[in-house]
C-alpha cells in the first residue's frame, strides 16, 4: 500500500497560480504511475492528469491542457501539480492517487491508493 498525503491547497484569484504537492510513502516501488483528480460539489470525481515515475510520460484532462502541468521528482518520491491561469471552475477537492498499473489512467478506478484531498478555491 502506498500512503499520499497532498498539500498546497488554497484560495486563489482568478488568473493566479498554485502548486500542488504529493507526498508518497510505504510501497512506493510498486506504484507505476501517478494522478490527479478533482471533484467539485455536486460534480463527479474528474481526471485532472497523470504521470508515469519511470519516463515521466503525462497525460491531461482536456479542461486543464495547456494550463496544468504534472511533474515529479522520484528522489523525493514526491508528485507536483502545477496550476496556472486558474479559473473559478477549477474550484475543487484535488485528490492524488497512485497506480500499481498504468492502464486507463483517466479512469479513476484504475488507481489503488488515495490521498485525504486538498480544498482549492479560485475567487472571481
Amino acid at each position: 500500500q502506498v500512503q499520499l498525503v497532498e498539500s498546497g491547497g488554497g484560495l486563489v484569484q482568478a488568473g493566479g497560480s498554485r502548486r500542488l504537492s504529493c507526498a508518497a510513502s510505504g510501497r512506493t516501488f510498486s506504484s507505476d504511475a501517478m494522478g490527479w483528480f478533482r471533484q467539485a460539489p455536486g460534480k463527479e470525481r474528474e481526471f485532472v492528469a497523470a504521470i508515469l515515475w519511470s519516463g515521466g510520460v503525462t497525460w491531461y484532462g482536456d479542461s486543464v491542457k495547456g494550463r496544468f502541468t504534472i511533474s515529479r521528482d522520484n528522489a523525493k518520491n514526491t508528485g507536483y501539480l502545477q496550476m496556472d491561469s486558474m479559473k473559478p471552475e477549477d474550484t475543487a477537492v484535488y485528490y492524488c492517487a497512485a497506480a500499481r498499473r498504468a492502464f486507463r489512467l483517466g479512469y479513476y478506478g484504475s488507481y489503488n491508493d488515495w490521498g485525504q484531498g486538498t480544498q482549492v478555491t479560485v475567487s472571481s
